[in-house]
């Protein structure tokens, strides 16, 4: 049976492995338990990044499957049918060709009724890949729904894919966000961009850029990089000569910090007033490694326990999550905590709509019309912007020496431009570098 690695080893750069060392192993998962082994279970394939360059998405992982497993241990209600639930989970190492193995192994030997997966275009590409070849449903999310969509060779106003279904942001609302956001502060309106040569990389160049443009904004873009970079010096001589005000990002997590210090060594970050990040910037552990480099840096926010929804799945209020966390593991939150939950809010949805959690065809048939409360929000699969797509809203973050608690950054949310429903909790700052 397929199972979950449970060390957080594996990620290229030392102290960007010891950064997140200790979230990880707070909870390691155990591969497997299962509630019951008859034709009434529910059984879950639950695969995603717990170790390599992406590891840092699934540190909380630990907690929250045991956190599920222990709220759904009586067994859920499926139109008056009792069910069990089993979850499987397996480990890619952020690597997309395990990824795409380790899912085939999982539909050949452990048969999952449904499968989820998250976290960029290297783990949700492969898996759901897999899945479709292997006619297993599978549902998805944290990652732009046109990298899913499009890189996956989706075709405009089709249903392209049978088996999987992705919920996400997109460039619509990056575009909302940044608008929104950086209106906020007074600028020259020039964005430098950090665009890697990647599957997210490829949809922000093609779907964001010429919009933030169409906008107002002057992008400049020196052009693709490789992830794993060592070497930002191109990128940041041409921030500085043009004199940009802004910088936005879409980095790998550890690529992040070797850029930063860079651009605060060579004069950039003292220029700047807004430095924007997506896919790096999400987790505090990140800021802690930055020390006083993290002060005032921005991220998109897809989850927070701040956001007014709460999980079914977990049995928990967002804030409830979020504190049950910090007081299990010691950990600050982290926002694929609340991401990932809300895969299984969707999940025990769709098995209520498709009547049958056992029959694939069925489930396959609810997806294009699944519509679920989720730990971040409503997410309703019949409004599109694709067949096979729904989309979730970003509100907009900055990170913030915390002004009391155990922790040493907090992340504020500053701006709701992209997301209406969502209170603020701080006033947006420029960046203060002497």
């Amino acid at each position: 049976m397929t199972q979950m690695n449970q060390t957080a080893a594996g990620i290229s750069r030392r102290a960007f492995n010891r950064l997140i060392a200790g979230s990880a192993l707070a909870a390691p998962l155990i591969g497997t338990r299962a509630f019951g082994q008859d034709a009434a279970t529910f059984k879950i394939g639950y695969i995603g990044p717990q170790s390599g360059p992406l590891g840092i998405f699934g540190a909380a992982d630990g907690y929250l499957i045991e956190t599920i497993r222990a709220n759904l241990a009586g067994g859920i209600d499926v139109n008056g049918t009792k069910m069990m639930v089993e979850i499987i989970t397996a480990d890619t190492q952020s690597d997309p060709v395990r990824a795409s193995q380790i899912t085939r192994d999982m539909i050949n030997s452990d048969a999952p009724d449904l499968i989820l997966t998250h976290s960029a275009p290297e783990t949700v590409n492969p898996v759901s890949d897999a899945c479709e070849a292997g006619a297993t449903p599978c549902l998805s999310t944290v990652a732009p729904w046109e990298a899913f969509y499009f890189g996956r060779g989706g075709k405009p106003d089709a249903q392209s894919f049978k088996w999987t279904f992705h919920y996400s942001f997109g460039s619509a609302n990056f575009l909302n966000l940044y608008n929104g956001q950086w209106s906020l502060l007074e600028t020259n309106k020039k964005v430098g961009t950090l665009v890697p040569s990647d599957a997210d990389g490829n949809a922000i160049r093609a779907g964001l850029l010429p919009k933030l443009a169409e906008a107002g904004w002057e992008v400049v873009d020196p052009g693709p990089y490789e992830n794993m970079s060592q070497d930002f010096s191109t990128q940041i001589n041409a921030f500085k000569d043009a004199g940009v005000e802004i910088v936005v990002c879409f980095p790998f997590p550890p690529d992040f910090p070797v850029f930063w210090r860079q651009a605060a060594q060579q004069g950039l970050a003292q220029q700047l007033k807004i430095m924007q990040m997506a896919k790096a910037g999400l987790f505090a552990a990140e800021m802690e490694g930055l020390g006083d480099l993290g002060q005032g840096l921005c991220t998109g926010v897809y989850w927070h326990p701040a956001f007014p929804f709460a999980s079914a799945a977990a049995g928990k209020t967002n804030a409830e999550l979020g504190a049950g966390y910090e007081t299990t593991t010691g950990a600050q939150w982290a926002q694929a905590l609340g991401a990932s939950a809300s895969l299984f809010d969707a999940a025990l949805a769709l098995a209520v709509q498709a009547g049958s959690p056992k029959d694939k065809e069925a489930m396959a048939a609810a997806m294009p019309k699944l519509k679920a409360e989720t730990a971040v929000g409503t997410i309703d699969f019949g409004t599109g912007p694709m067949h096979n797509c729904a989309v979730s809203g970003l509100a907009g973050g900055q990170w913030n020496k915390a002004s009391e608690g155990p922790f040493q950054f907090q992340l504020d949310l500053v701006s709701n431009a992209d997301f209406p429903g969502i209170n603020l909790t701080s006033e947006f700052k420029p960046l203060a570098f002497g």
